[in-house]
């Protein structure tokens, strides 16, 4: 999906922002407070420093020195305590808004369902939950404390200025009006750059997590060259990117020194002259130079947050599209919670894909499965196999007609409720780090260890786990690197069975254990769980033609749906398929598929 984020407004993603401030408003509100006072504070100093060198310094008068220099210590204490707080409040409530919008943006994924997250790549997540966060959370700081200071600063200096010398404070509004139109200008072009460079974040952490994710890939095909340079020019686009806005932000500097020097010059020269003719005293005039440097430095202070900000606009807007993206998938009031029993049927179900166009990826599926019946299904690649299971937990929902579990519209249930009732071990098989009854329990929670051993013998997990050092307190590597693919999907079989469903699903779950082993898990299935409704994906017929009844899909259609004695006899496409998988010559792919 490509920058439809643009279509958010900033206040919209402000408002949204704001919101997950919740328990941190305290701070927030008291962070501003304290800087005001710190620049309260800096202010009463340089008119402290005035009386010091005009009635101390000039008159001779050491107690007038004791007693101003005393209340100046006590103003700059005072002033470096309400900056100490002001920092504390602002780290707080900056860092107490990024765990909320982290945990926002992860609360509201979890809800998704498979159409919403197919709107958006894993690495631009990542970059929402990461950077973009943290872009957001330094913006919010900056906001909080020299946003509140600055411009506070700068008035309060300025009216002080003004009533030294108005004449002297006129070069001090010249030059911030000035300086204020051209760090404008910088900041407008900057901003641009710093906008863009978000898309290339998301490019540099895909580069990573697929390099990370498919290493053994890589190295087995003596790719590390190639993704050592995909991996540089995903650096190179950012690095440019910064580069060129660091290049406009830099102006900012010569600009700030050359308005600073220029205004200490003429201050000091004016003033000079005014000193001579007794219309300002010294300490006056030290004063003055004292606010020039105040008004110029915050105004820096101003264009440093300006910049921030700009930084965080595209960032704001990016994770107020993940919070506000509602879930495809809607509950009705009041839903049934309890699944009767393991009945499924579809009543002329069509599927698209969303933003999909052409025919249904699902045509005229018009089928009812009893329960506790062992339903194969097979099929070529492409035929949708995996998009029909889908569709029974409702991980999507059919375009057209009903999809009904224990004769109810799985759209009539509570989401949870129905998921809870229907296990699937799906084709790409995950296991977590941990132990293997931490994986195990996956399923369920509370499962003692001899619930688990019972589910791992119908699986046939048992009998290598039991060869482990460890049994089933063995570690498992993250995404289950140390066990074999066969291993892997087993322990997910066995984790399915632990949730005690009244519908397990099985996509081609079975494709990389040996076909001994298959017939083991396929006779637990019918002896140990015989009101279970059973749906096995399969390209191998050995693993379905002892089902109840086989489904043979193509093209997204039911071509037979019958026994396996049946369909041999009466379905040409599953009739090839035999002869070719038993004569040695081919796979379902290869021979009457697609």
């Amino acid at each position: 999906m490509e920058k439809s984020y643009d279509k958010i407004s900033l206040k919209t993603a402000a408002a949204r922002i704001l919101g997950e401030v919740k328990e941190f408003k305290t701070a927030s509100l008291l962070t501003p407070v304290f800087m005001i006072l710190e620049v309260i504070c800096e202010m009463i100093i340089p008119l402290l420093m005035s009386v010091i060198i005009d009635k101390g310094v000039s008159a001779g008068n050491l107690n007038a020195i004791y007693e101003t220099g005393l209340f100046m210590i006590i103003t700059a204490v005072c002033g470096l305590a309400a900056g100490m707080l002001g920092g504390k409040m602002g780290a707080k409530a900056a860092a107490g808004l990024a765990k909320n919008l982290r945990a926002a943006m992860f609360r509201r994924i979890q809800r998704y369902s498979f159409e919403n997250i197919d709107k958006y790549s894993t690495a631009g997540l990542v970059t929402r939950l990461t950077t973009d966060v943290t872009n957001v959370q330094n913006a919010y700081m900056m906001l909080l404390r020299m946003f509140m200071r600055a411009p506070s600063s700068i008035i309060v200096a300025m009216i002080m200025a003004f009533v030294i010398s108005p004449k002297l404070a006129s070069i001090y509004l010249i030059a911030v009006i000035v300086l204020s139109a051209f760090m404008g200008m910088i900041m407008m072009r900057a901003t641009r750059y710093f906008t863009a460079t978000f898309e290339k974040y998301d490019a540099l952490n895909e580069s990573v997590q697929e390099n990370v994710n498919a290493i053994r890939v890589v190295k087995a095909f003596v790719r590390e060259d190639y993704e050592k340079d995909k991996f540089k020019k995903a650096t190179e686009n950012i690095y440019r990117m910064f580069i060129k806005a660091e290049k406009t932000v830099v102006l900012n500097m010569p600009v700030m020194m050359a308005a600073v020097y220029s205004c200490i010059l003429l201050i000091s020269w004016l003033g000079a002259h005014m000193i001579v003719v007794e219309e300002l005293t010294t300490g006056q005039l030290m004063s003055l130079l004292a606010y020039c440097m105040n008004i110029l430095m915050s105004l820096m202070m101003v264009a440093m947050v300006v910049v921030m900000v700009s930084m965080s606009q595209a960032s704001a807007k990016r994770i107020t599209e993940v919070i506000d993206e509602e879930p495809v998938l809607k509950q009705k009031e009041n839903p049934e919670k309890n699944v009767a029993d393991g009945r499924v049927a579809f009543e002329h179900v069509d599927f698209m894909y969303a933003g999909q166009s052409g025919a249904p990826v699902l045509n005229d599926i018009n089928i009812e499965i009893k329960a506790g019946e062992t339903i194969g299904i097979i099929g070529g690649t492409g035929s949708s196999k995996s998009t029909l299971v889908n569709l029974i937990s409702r991980l999507y929902d059919a375009s057209k007609g009903a999809v009904k579990v224990g004769g109810i519209d799985v759209r009539d249930y509570e989401i949870h409720s129905l998921r809870d009732a229907v296990a699937v071990v799906l084709q790409k098989n995950e296991l977590f780090s941990g132990s293997i009854l931490d994986n195990l329990r996956w399923g369920n929670e509370n499962a003692t260890e001899e619930e688990c051993r019972k589910a791992c013998e119908i699986a046939c997990a048992d009998e290598f786990i039991s060869r482990m050092p460890d049994g089933y307190n063995t570690h498992i590597e993250q995404g289950g690197n140390n066990v074999s693919g066969g291993q892997k999907q087993r322990l997910c079989i066995a984790r399915a069975l632990l949730k005690k469903p009244k519908i397990l699903i099985l996509d081609d779950s079975t494709s990389a254990v040996d076909t001994a082993t298959d017939l083991k898990i396929r006779t637990g299935f019918s002896e140990e769980l015989p009101d279970m409704t059973k749906i096995i994906i399969a390209q191998r017929i050995s693993s379905v033609q002892s089902a109840d009844r086989i489904i043979v899909m193509d093209n997204g259609r039911i071509d037979g749906f019958d026994t396996h004695e049946n369909l041999l006899k009466n379905n040409t496409i599953y009739r090839d398929v035999y002869e070719s998988q038993n004569s040695g010559n081919g796979d379902f792919d290869e021979k009457g598929g697609e």
